[in-house]
């Protein structure tokens, strides 16, 4: 018997990816959603329904959750994980670049919530987990647009943990500082990126995705009435 269903966005790769082996690894029935149907596959993960769905597509993702619901039972658990990082100044970082990270990070992870939370409601039990970053809580050169989405995650979670807490759900943010992923190539402007993988190297490298889901992992597990608000974990190294 499988253990119960849990969502994944953004499973493709990265912190996604290393959260469904995870999941998987103890028995999760999952249902994982990118853009990249290859790369779900790729994972070869038992118990797992893998679909390709951008989370900008409110009803995509609902009808994901729906069809994952119907093969496992009810969703546990999602870990709204999918983001884009597209680091540039606001005088002349394109606006299309604003749209896309707020579309993805503020949006998507709503849309992953408006799927999952009315189930949960009715059920009285389950899990949110957004992932957002430690530029969900302070800022950077290059990241005012970005950080804009992350502190945006950051607000929204914390106002749906006190709207759900009295109905036993459980809303976690998740914070990880530079961890490494495909997260950088989404950035265009080549300068910038050449100055974060600097920056990277000067901190000693940065996190692996594994620990991450370490993390995920952890708040998960907790007894059902004990809600881990929030992790915020970076490299030793990182001092920003």
């Amino acid at each position: 018997m499988s253990q119960p269903l849990i969502v994944i966005t953004g499973a493709s790769s990265g912190i996604g990816a290393a959260t469904a082996r995870l999941f998987s690894a103890q028995g999760h029935a999952l249902l994982l959603l990118a853009r990249r149907l290859e790369k779900l596959e790729e994972l070869g993960l038992p118990d797992a329904l893998c679909r390709k769905v951008d989370v900008t597509d409110r009803d995509a993702v609902g009808t994901a959750v729906r069809e994952a619901e119907d093969r496992f039972g009810p969703a546990d658990a999602i870990v709204n994980n999918a983001g884009v990082m597209l680091l540039g100044l606001i005088a002349d970082q394109p606006a299309q670049e604003w749209d896309r990270m707020i579309d993805v990070n503020v949006k998507g992870v709503l849309h992953g919530i408006r799927a999952v939370l009315p189930g949960m409601l009715a059920r009285g039990t389950g899990t949110i987990i957004n992932v957002s970053s430690v530029a969900g809580r302070k800022t950077y050169p290059n990241h005012a647009a970005y950080v804009g989405t992350k502190f945006a995650v950051h607000a929204l979670s914390e106002n749906l943990r006190e709207e759900v807490a009295p109905s036993g759900i459980r809303v976690v943010t998740i914070a990880p500082g530079a961890v490494e992923t495909e997260l950088l190539s989404h950035t265009s402007n080549e300068r910038i990126k050449e100055d974060y993988e600097a920056w990277k190297r000067s901190a000693g490298g940065a996190l692996d995705p594994r620990i991450v889901a370490e993390a995920i992992a952890y708040a998960y597990r907790q007894p059902p009435d004990v809600t881990v608000r929030e992790i915020v974990l970076a490299a030793t190294g990182q001092q920003a």
